[in-house]
């Protein structure tokens, strides 16, 4: 047996190293490994010996049948990988140096300016997180001091799904998550963090208002943070943006989640502060609600107020987008007008 087992190895060998298609390689695989295969006879015919024997052929006769499926299955991959590099010599060839002919597309302005902010903030140590779109109740509403009796909740009429979670409405509704993630800052290192994200309401929607918006929030915690010090980042922020002094005014203003809380408005760019639809003939455009975080959101983020300030701000970057690029209406954002949005670039 032995003998013949040398011979069908020969042979099996002889056969695998002249196949040049898959379906040669099937056809010595059954020839030699299938039902009635040159080797599967040698298995069968080990009953004819007695004990000894047996285990002496069993083991070669199971050490051949092992290396041809072996070297089948390494044979075809060959042949797969030979197949595949000849798709690639014979497929045709392209210049990608050549310029396209198809017009190059653009980022959506408050792409930009989302981008040239996230930048400004980040040199000055800011972390960029990102909030979810979809939010508990609690996290859009009681974890930032706005109970269910509140009359703030009237404002933001809201978008609400089937299982009582809500599409946010403003990007406040990240802050509980992100306190409870980073903790209490460690001494002189204050938790920096910028977290920009599409928001909903059930708004009127006009020249200026629209159902699907969005913010940019920012918050700073730490020892003995002030108002000062959210005014330095705010001068900041709006020089940088507009690359100019720009006018603004600083107000006092109401919010659930911060006290004092302030309204930063900025002069309308589209009229220079004469009065236009866009800002309500007003002269000025709300755009930066602002103030010192209230202790009760510190406390229930896991923060004791006892021991730290700090102050957050929530800034429109579509209406900012309106600013800097002088439009006129917040409905152009989201209409999908190419011939109007692919003049933006960075």
């Amino acid at each position: 047996m032995l003998e013949n087992l040398e011979r069908i190895k020969a042979q099996f060998n002889e056969e695998l190293n002249a196949a040049s298609s898959k379906e040669e390689l099937e056809r010595i695989r059954v020839s030699f490994l299938g039902k009635k295969g040159l080797v599967t006879e040698e298995l069968k015919n080990l009953r004819n010996l007695d004990a000894e024997a047996k285990k002496t052929a069993g083991m070669q006769v199971n050490i051949l049948k092992a290396e041809c499926e072996k070297a089948i299955v390494e044979y075809q991959k060959l042949m797969e990988e030979k197949e595949y590099q000849k798709e690639i010599e014979s497929a045709e060839r392209y210049d990608y140096s050549i310029p396209s002919e198809k017009p190059v597309g653009t980022l959506h302005p408050i792409t930009i300016v989302q981008r040239q902010i996230e930048n400004i903030f980040i040199t000055m140590g800011f972390i960029i997180e990102d909030g979810l779109e979809i939010q508990t109740e609690f996290n859009n509403f009681e974890g930032v001091n706005i109970p269910k009796n509140h009359p703030a909740r009237d404002m933001q009429d809201t978008y609400y799904l089937e299982n009582g979670q809500v599409l946010k409405t403003h990007t406040s509704a990240a802050q509980n998550t992100i306190m409870r993630k980073y903790g209490a800052p460690k001494p002189g290192e204050p938790l920096k963090v910028l977290f920009p994200g599409r928001c909903f309401r059930n708004e009127n929607i006009d020249a200026s208002h629209e159902n699907t918006f969005f913010q940019l929030e920012g918050m700073m915690i730490g020892d003995d943070i002030s108002i000062s010090n959210l005014i330095y980042f705010m001068k900041v922020l709006l020089t940088e943006v507009f690359e100019r002094e720009v006018k603004v005014r600083l107000r006092p203003g109401f919010f659930p989640f911060v006290e004092p809380g302030f309204e930063l408005d900025i002069n309308c760019a589209i009229c220079g502060g004469v009065g236009c639809p866009t800002c309500k003939q007003s002269g000025w455009l709300e755009l930066l609600p602002c103030g010192m975080i209230h202790p009760n959101v510190l406390r229930l983020g896991g923060i004791d107020p006892d021991k730290y300030t700090g102050f957050a701000f929530g800034l429109g970057l579509t209406r900012l987008a309106m600013m800097k690029y002088n439009i006129k209406d917040i409905r152009l954002f989201n209409s999908g007008n190419l011939k109007q949005l692919k003049q933006f670039t960075l």
